[in-house]
C-alpha cells in the first residue's frame, strides 16, 4: 500500500459546542467533505477520535469510507492522534489533515503527496515563515518517530514533530495558489460565523 489519509477528529470545539468533525455543512458532515476530498488519491482513510463514543458515532457516519481509530493517549492533543494515526497508517506515505477544512484541495494534496516522494516531509509554508503541518504529507515511519519523539519531549505541538523530520520539503502558500487562488484549503470551521462562511463559499462554488 503506497498512500494513507490520516484525518484527526478528537477535539471538541468550546466554540462549536460540539463535535466539529460531525457538525452539518450543505447536509453533509464536515469529515465527510474531508474523507470525499481524499478519494482516488489513497489506498485508505483513518480517521482518529478521543474516545468509544465519538468512534461509534463516525463509524455510523463514515460506513466503510474510513477506518475509524481511538486515540488510546486522548488529552495530548493533534500531536498524540497524528502519532497513532501513523502507527496504524499502511501506507508508506501520509497525508495528515484536520476534519475541519471542508474545501481542502484535490490538486494541493496531490502535489504535496508527490513532492513527498524520497522525502520526510512536504509541508505548505506561508512568507511569514508559519506552517501547515496539518495539511501535509509525510513518509509515514519517519514522522511516527518523529511524532514519538515530540511526545516524550514533553512538546505537544505538531511543530516540534516536523523539527525532529529530516530532509523536509517546505512548499510555499505562493506556489499552491497557483491551484488554489483564494487558499480555500486552508479555511478552518472554528466558530458559528465560520461555519455560515462556508455555507456561503459552497453556494457560490
Amino acid at each position: 500500500m503506497e498512500r494513507s489519509a490520516i484525518i484527526l477528529a478528537g477535539g471538541f470545539s468550546s466554540r462549536l459546542g460540539r463535535d466539529k468533525g460531525l457538525v452539518q455543512l450543505s447536509n453533509k458532515p464536515l469529515v465527510k467533505h474531508v474523507t470525499d476530498k481524499t478519494k482516488d488519491l489513497v489506498d485508505e482513510r483513518l480517521v482518529v477520535v478521543s474516545s468509544s463514543v465519538q468512534a461509534e458515532r463516525y463509524s455510523n457516519i463514515l460506513g466503510e469510507d474510513a477506518n475509524v481509530l481511538i486515540d488510546d493517549a486522548g488529552g495530548q492533543g493533534p500531536l498524540a492522534g497524528a502519532a497513532t494515526g501513523f502507527e496504524r497508517a499502511k501506507g508508506k506515505y501520509s497525508l495528515l489533515l484536520p476534519c475541519d477544512t471542508p474545501f481542502v484541495s484535490r490538486d494541493i494534496l496531490h502535489l504535496l503527496l508527490e513532492l513527498c516522494i524520497n522525502r520526510n516531509a512536504a509541508v505548505p509554508r506561508w512568507p511569514n515563515r508559519y506552517i501547515e503541518p496539518l495539511q501535509a504529507a509525510y513518509c509515514t515511519r519517519p514522522a511516527l518517530e518523529a511524532a514519538r519523539n515530540a511526545l516524550l519531549s514533553g512538546k505537544l505541538n505538531l511543530q516540534t514533530m516536523v523539527d525532529k523530520l529530516q530532509k523536509v520539503r517546505y512548499v510555499s502558500t505562493l506556489v499552491l495558489e497557483q491551484l488554489d487562488p483564494r487558499l480555500r484549503t486552508f479555511l478552518n470551521v472554528n466558530t458559528v460565523l465560520d461555519l455560515k462562511k462556508a455555507e456561503v463559499m459552497l453556494k457560490g462554488s
